[in-house]
């Protein structure tokens, strides 16, 4: 589970095996097992079989009981999970049962905000006086980080914004050389021995000085300061009073005491149990009589609590649990178990009661209400006494998570669905008026999960929700639980426990520890584990530190540099001790988070952004040294609060991405809080890092805010903590003002109970957002997700301006001013500010957003506050300008077809529209329950608990995939999808999960640019009534070609910002009785439209072809016979057509050739109807073509003469229209006849003698393809 004794894994992204009938959810800590465990979301039985709600488990993060840091992907999980894939597969799956692999999404990022920093100037008193002893003595010349010219012939070494100081470049290597010589000529002049040499971060230098050695050195030039070492003790501040909590003035104070903080509220804690012997649960006895303490009614509980209302709740027992366990603290524990007795889980490694197994849940519900000044001590060393956020809070511990048998595995612990709705439930029966769930199931895909419609109900009935984010970070859209009607809250670091990495050229790394001794030093040979591999060893492994890959004579005496990565944390620096090795810089790879384990050596572990510059050192240097030193003594105090590199970010892609999430940020890093023991056992503390971590922190908050304003709604608390929150710091301490991150930033209980203006909402307007996303039907006006009256202001799709409107709630009177900032964003509040007479009186604003230089497809996030004297009122603000606003689906019939697609473009010009597809789906048949024309029916996966599974191919190049479940009954029945993309077809270990399981019988997975790979589809059938047939269809459309023809017109699209336009997507050529898939993608944006076709019936066929009887004259009537079809029995319609275009009008069985057909092709289009058959045939007859008209004229060389001259005739042939006329012609002379063939339209034709007389000449053309006949008269005379 979460944090167990074991030391899970961190492992590599490779995948993860799926399981049988359980779907587990993980708490949300980030510890060192980078692994995740995942099997399908939603697994329900048929009717009268037995079934269970689960969600995919996502696998916990634990080094140790008393440390959790980050955490990846993988699965290490129970071989009884998987015979029902044996059933599927027809073969054993038992090689994949046990084995710990992570996912392909690990990434872990940014680190808890330790590093090197470069120091500003440093001065302090010259210790003339002082004794003898360490000092440093700092120079005047600026350090490499800072240094930028000045010095002749040395380059600038300052890196420039955005860059890091590269500690290699010939610049800075020379400016260092210049430093380090300066230094020795400074301690010569006292003839002084350095220790150690900075160049990077400060310029200086340690040594052992005389007081008299000291003060020359304090007057020499070029000295800025000598200062005496000090020893300072670890500085980590509890949480607490990083919040402003303790401590005079605090929060505490102002309520009347940590006694008081939370008092009259009762925190349920949805986790892994409570250790109720802790401290931090200790309280009173129950006694009997009702009175302001807790009290026995019978078996229940009663308190009373602050708001006027009862919180009661029945005592159970269990293992290693009685009775006399409650007390007027922890009054409340319940345990939930059914839905993991039903996965096969067989308790070994936990216990059937509320006692904790795991450590976890006492970890959070002592966060959040744990009692206060509590003595903590871990391995032996004594902490800082610690406090619960809302000490003076009545504590109820639902158990619904349980911890596997491998304590080096958390992947194998278990949080069964059904479970955690029924511990839900029981939360909201007994009374709580704040829920801590520290429960993730990865990245949110929909705003109503199972989890979201119980959290809605809860907080429905007034109870605070307070989720955790993730421990998926930095990645972006990771962050799970998308609602707003609970608190996502993101995990942020606080100061902490740190040790030092120092080496002798210089190099100064500050990072976390506590297992080098405060106050001491270990220093000695230090290698590089890679460097140092035992025979037959992985050198790889050897790197990550595995047990057994490192060469004890290599390592022996020395401390071993370990890169972050696979195995666990604390095994690395095992597999140290065993090698020999006194010591281990541990050291990430990629940005992530900075731990504080309890290791077997002395160890201090540093981010990655020092990696190069130690390994440059260790692998180059002989004789390479290294000191660790047990607090932080570089003089850069670490920047907190820093959003934690696993924390997990939006945007939330879930439903339009209209919901900014994370809400806040809360301490997350480093938690020190109770932990968990057996039963007789001492009560253990332990760090623990995650958003886990965080979410009761606000949970405590809301308890504390609650204590003071008991009827507080969970929107007025969300809002208070929202709009009082403040940035966060980048690790270098820079202003981090990224909304996906922090959310509304840092919550700041120092201000929230003023927050000056409240964002009220309720479950009327929840049910309005769901009514507008579509997600369920409540009967209520909907409303634009945008408009949800939130302290956030999201907009996942802007492509036209938009106005949301907001309604706030004064806590004070005044007049409230706004201001407002969004990159790239036109933004205007109206009206600019708002007066209120009295605390309670409400005003509405609205704010118009438009486009104006900000990147399309791109977030840009802003701020929009409200001042009113010093109070001011924050909401962060998150944008997506998108190429167009289009539709996401829009569907066709037809073997031929159009269908027209309305879009409003957000921007201005020509917008191309890429075409992928057609390609055409495959109906999947059920392998053991094949039903003809149909995937399956009620019997499918009988002998399977309802589950019948396929494995697909995805290629290369796919643009979109596809997964569609249709039944035939949409009323009665209740069919679930998911689909897995799989190693290969024999090995189901699976990267990634897509599932579709609402209550409805349809259900659709659509995955958008797939990985190329094999995919197993699985499809269960949950519940039904009557006997029903279903459908499951598959299609993957590729990215350029596809089946038939598919267009769009016009494109590109002439598109002006945000004003409606439509176009056509057109297709002909498909198959009959095939569903077709397409995509029209606009630009080169992610905005998508999904075009579906169902090409039905073939249409009717001519068997034989249309034909046109008559004379294709001007004048002259066509008269078109229909052709032979089949069937037979068709109706049909004529379109007349002129040079294949539609003659308007021309739709009768006949047709008047008129003088516009002259020298075109007329023919008739016949379409065919068939009754049943929305697809008509068609077909075109022959085509006639209408000639032009023609005029011959008859020329002769003379007219008059004598039988002695030589006569011809010419004749030339003039059609009204076209080329020239060709052919023949005939010249008739007195009878006698010659032939001749026209060029160029005219003919000579020569006469033989003629005799006396009068000729008559007549010239007959006889017309071509596409000229008329026509005739021609002339003649001539011969004298004699």
């Amino acid at each position: 589970m979460a944090c167990s004794t074991a030391h899970p894994a961190e492992s590599s992204p490779v995948a993860t095996p799926i399981a049988a009938h359980i779907s587990r959810t993980r708490v949300g800590s980030r510890d060192a097992a980078a692994t995740r465990s995942a099997y399908p979301r939603r697994l329900r039985a048929r009717p009268s079989r037995r079934r269970y709600s689960c969600r995919r488990t996502i696998g916990w993060d634990c080094p140790v009981s008393y440390v959790c840091a980050t955490r990846g992907r993988g699965v290490a999980h129970f071989a009884r999970y998987i015979p029902r894939l044996e059933r599927i597969m027809g073969r054993p799956l038992r090689s994949v049962a046990v084995v710990a692999v992570a996912a392909l999404l690990t990434g872990l990022s940014a680190t808890a905000g330790y590093g090197a920093v470069a120091a500003g100037e440093v001065t302090s008193p010259v210790p003339f006086d002082s004794p003898g002893g360490q000092y440093i003595v700092l120079l005047e010349e600026a350090p490499a980080a800072t240094y930028d010219g000045g010095v002749s012939d040395l380059r600038a070494t300052q890196p420039d914004e955005g860059d890091k100081l590269d500690a290699r470049a010939p610049e800075v290597q020379e400016y260092t050389e210049f430093l380090d010589g300066r230094q020795q000529e400074v301690a010569a002049e006292v003839g002084a021995d350095r220790e150690y040499s900075y160049t990077l971060a400060a310029n200086g230098f340690s040594a052992q000085l005389s007081a008299k050695q000291a003060a020359k050195l304090a007057a020499t030039e070029g000295v800025a300061a000598v200062v005496p070492d000090e020893i300072r003790h670890p500085d980590a501040v509890p949480s607490t009073e990083f919040l402003g909590l303790e401590g005079d003035g605090g929060v505490w104070e102002a309520v009347g005491g940590p006694d008081a903080a939370g008092a009259g509220t009762v925190v349920g804690v949805i986790d892994t149990g409570i250790a109720p012997e802790h401290p931090s649960f200790a309280g009173e006895p129950l006694g009997t009589s009702p009175g302001a303490e807790p009290y026995l009614d019978g078996n229940e509980v009663v308190f009373a609590k602050g708001d006027g209302t009862t919180f009661r709740s029945e005592r159970v027992t269990g293992d290693e649990w009685d009775a006399g366990d409650y007390s007027t603290k922890l009054i409340g524990a319940k345990y939930f178990s059914s839905g993991a007795a039903a996965a096969g889980y067989d308790f070994s490694a936990d216990v059937l009661s509320p006692r904790d197994g795991d450590g976890h849940g006492s970890h959070t519900a002592g966060t959040a209400a744990g009692n206060h000044a509590i003595a903590a001590s871990v391995e032996g060393i004594d902490f800082e006494e610690i406090s619960g956020v809302a000490p003076g809070a009545k504590v109820a511990s639902y158990k619904a998570c349980y911890a596997g048998p491998d304590p080096l595995d958390n992947t194998d612990d278990i949080c069964a669905l059904s479970d955690l709705l029924a511990a839900i439930n029981a939360a909201v029966s007994d009374g709580v008026d704040v829920i801590n769930y520290s429960i993730g199931g990865g990245a949110a895909t929909t705003t109503l999960a199972t989890e979201d419609r119980a959290f809605f109900n809860a907080a429905a009935a007034g109870i605070f929700v307070s989720v955790s984010a993730g421990n998926d970070g930095p990645g972006a859209a990771t962050a799970d639980h998308a609602s707003p009607w609970y608190t996502t809250v993101a995990a942020s670091t606080v100061p902490t426990y740190e040790g030092t990495v120092q080496l002798p050229n210089g190099f100064e790394a500050a990072g976390a520890s506590v297992s080098v001794p405060v106050g001491e030093e270990i220093t000695g040979p230090v290698v590089y584990a890679g460097d140092i591999v035992a025979d037959g060893a992985d050198p790889a492994q050897a790197a990550l530190c595995y047990i057994g890959a490192l060469d004890p004579a290599e390592a022996a005496g020395k401390i071993v540099v370990c890169d972050r990565g696979e195995n666990a944390r604390i095994e690395k620096s095992q597999a140290v001790e065993e090698a020999g090795g006194i010591g281990m810089i541990l050291v990430n790879v990629t940005p992530s988070s900075l731990d504080n384990d309890f290791h077997s050596v002395p160890t201090v572990h540093i981010a990655d952004t020092f990696r190069a510059a130690l390994l440059e050192y260790v692998r180059n240097t002989p004789d390479a040294t290294a000191t660790l030193i047990g607090e932080n003594v570089t003089g850069v105090e670490t920047p907190t609060p820093v959003v934690a590199g696993f924390s997990s970010r939006g945007p939330m892609l879930a439903d339009g991405s209209d919901i900014l999430k994370p809400d806040i940020t809360a301490p997350g890093v480093a938690i020190l809080a109770a932990t968990q023991n057996r039963a007789g056992e001492d009560p253990t503390f332990g760090f623990k890092s995650g958003t886990s971590m965080s979410a009761p922190h606000v949970a405590g908050l809301a308890a504390l805010y609650l204590g003071e304003r008991p009827n507080a709604t969970p929107a007025e608390i969300k809002s208070a903590m929202m709009t009082t929150a403040y940035d966060t710091v980048n690790d270098d301490g820079s202003t981090a003002t990224d909304p996906f991150a922090q959310g509304a930033g840092h919550v700041d209980p120092t201000r929230f109970f003023e927050p000056g203006l409240l964002y009220l909402n309720g479950s009327a307007d929840w049910a309005a957002f769901l009514q507008g996303k579509g997600l369920q039907d409540f009967g209520v006006e909907p409303i634009d997700g945008s408009d949800l009256n939130l302290a956030s202001i999201a907009i996942g799709s802007l492509s036209t301006p938009q106005t949301v409107t907001r309604t706030v709630t004064a806590t004070q009177a005044g007049t409230f001013t706004a201001s407002i900032d969004v990159p790239g964003i036109d933004a205007v509040v109206e009206p600019a500010s708002l007066t209120f007479g009295a605390a309670g009186e409400t005003r509405s604003y609205t704010v118009t957003f438009t486009r104006a230089d900000a990147a399309a497809e791109e977030w840009t996030s802003g701020r929009l506050t409200w001042t009113s004297g010093d109070t001011t009122v924050r909401s962060p603000i998150v944008i997506q300008p998108v190429t167009a606003d289009a539709p996401a689906e829009v569907s066709g019939t037809g073997i031929t077809g159009s269908t027209d697609v309305t879009i409003t473009p957000g921007i201005t010009g020509e917008l191309p529209v890429n075409l992928s597809g057609l390609a055409p789906m495959t109906l999947l048949a059920d392998p053991d329950n094949p039903v003809e024309g149909h995937t399956g029916d009620e019997n499918s996966g009988a002998d399977n608990d309802g589950y019948v599974t396929w494995i697909v191919e995805v290629p290369e190049g796919t643009a979109l995939s596809r997964f569609t479940l249709d039944s035939s009954d949409d009323e009665t029945s209740d069919l679930d999808l998911a689909v897995y993309r799989v190693v290969s077809p024999d090995d189901l270990r699976y990267y990634q999960v897509w599932q579709s399981a609402t209550g409805a019988a349809d259900e659709q997975v659509t995955l958008q640019n797939p990985t190329a790979g094999t995919y197993l589809i699985e499809t269960n059938v949950f519940s039904f009534t009557d006997p029903f047939t279903w459908d499951l269809w598959h299609g993957n459309v590729p990215a350029e070609g596809g089946e038939g023809s598919l267009t769009a017109t016009p494109n590109p699209i002439p598109a002006e910002q945000g004003v409606e336009t439509t176009y056509a997507l057109s297709w002909s050529g498909l198959q009959p009785q095939t569903r077709y898939l397409g995509v029209a993608q606009y630009g080169d944006s992610a905005v998508r439209t999904v075009l579906t076709v169902e090409s039905g019936q073939a249409p009717p066929a001519a068997t034989e072809a249309p034909t046109i009887s008559g004379d294709p004259r001007v004048g002259k009537k066509l008269t078109a016979t229909p052709g032979t079809w089949e069937p037979a029995d068709v109706e049909v319609a004529y379109q007349w057509l002129r040079d294949g275009q539609p003659i308007e009008g021309a739709t009768a069985q006949t047709y008047k050739v008129t003088k516009a057909d002259v020298g075109t092709t007329l023919s008739v289009r016949v379409t065919a109807t068939a009754a049943g058959n929305p697809t008509p045939g068609v077909a075109d007859s022959a085509g006639v073509f209408v000639k032009f008209t023609s005029q011959t004229k008859v020329t002769l060389n003379r007219y008059v003469g004598t039988s002695s001259h030589d006569y011809a005739v010419t004749v030339a042939v003039t059609p009204s229209g076209g080329e020239a006329a060709t052919g023949e012609v005939d010249v008739w002379v007195n009878g006698r006849s010659y032939t001749g063939v026209l060029a160029e339209g005219t003919v000579t034709i020569p006469l033989p003698p003629q005799s006396r007389g009068v000729k008559v000449v007549i010239a007959q053309y006889g017309g071509s393809d596409t000229v008329a006949s026509s005739t021609g008269v002339s003649g001539f005379i011969v004298l004699r």
